[in-house]
């Protein structure tokens, strides 16, 4: 029978990205896909215990991007009531620090922030294209994520990002494990897949050839086959 899975979106673009996969991995979970917290101001706690109250337990976590940052928590803060953990395109960190050096320099994501201050429309347009660059049809995929978008996107929400920490998370979590990386991911470098690894050997990873920051959207295919080599494993 197929166990719960519940996927957390990411910032910005809604659970349209996430369908198609929902849909795909249906013969293997019953999925349904959450939105992200109404985020107010950056409280990582706060986030936590809204998603902790709102979704049922016993179930698989997994999301995309920061959904999968915020999966990866929550999961460490149920234990046992946390069958497994599934992440998409998701870092430990989302910006540089001393400790973790494969993600994005603090000052591009503060460029980016200041950006999208002074002009969201322009700067989520710029973030699909970020989003879907490395991807075969980077423009056609673009328009696509934002034709779609039904997204709370907001400042909160982009501070939360650059404030989450999932290291101690992914170490302390127990359950299965599988985290995918974009091999031409323009947000999350590729290199993290190999820190991840190294911070959690009991962990699944692998990346994803050819795929873009999207790859739930344009490699579809490429992931479900993924979970199901990671899924036999665990029988």
């Amino acid at each position: 029978m197929a166990q719960p899975l519940i996927l957390l979106t990411g910032w910005g673009l809604g659970s349209a990205p996430l369908v198609p996969l929902a849909e795909a991995l249906a013969g293997h979970f019953r999925v349904r896909i959450e939105a992200l917290p109404a985020f107010e101001r950056a409280d990582i706690e706060l986030s936590l215990e809204a998603l902790d109250d709102r979704l049922p337990r016993g179930v698989w976590l997994g999301g995309w991007s920061l959904g999968g940052m915020l999966a990866t928590l929550l999961a460490a803060r149920r234990g046992v009531e946390c069958p497994g953990l599934l992440t998409l395109a998701s870092n430990a960190r989302f910006t540089v620090s001393e400790a973790w050096p494969t993600a994005m320099p603090a000052a591009t994501f503060a460029a980016f922030r200041e950006a999208y201050a002074l002009n969201p429309t322009a700067t989520l347009k710029r973030f699909a294209m970020l989003c879907s660059q490395g991807a075969v049809d980077f423009r056609g995929l673009s328009r696509r994520l934002l034709e779609q978008a039904n997204g709370a996107d907001s400042l909160a929400g982009l501070d939360l990002l650059a404030a989450l920490d999932t290291r101690a998370a992914l170490q302390q979590f127990t359950g299965p494990q599988l985290h995918l990386f974009a091999a031409d991911d323009a947000l999350v470098p590729v290199a993290t897949a190999a820190a991840i690894q190294a911070l959690q050997p009991a962990a699944t990873v692998r990346r994803v050839e050819g795929a873009s920051h999207a790859l739930v959207v344009e490699q579809v295919g490429e992931v479900v086959a993924a979970v199901e080599r990671f899924l036999e494993v665990q029988k």
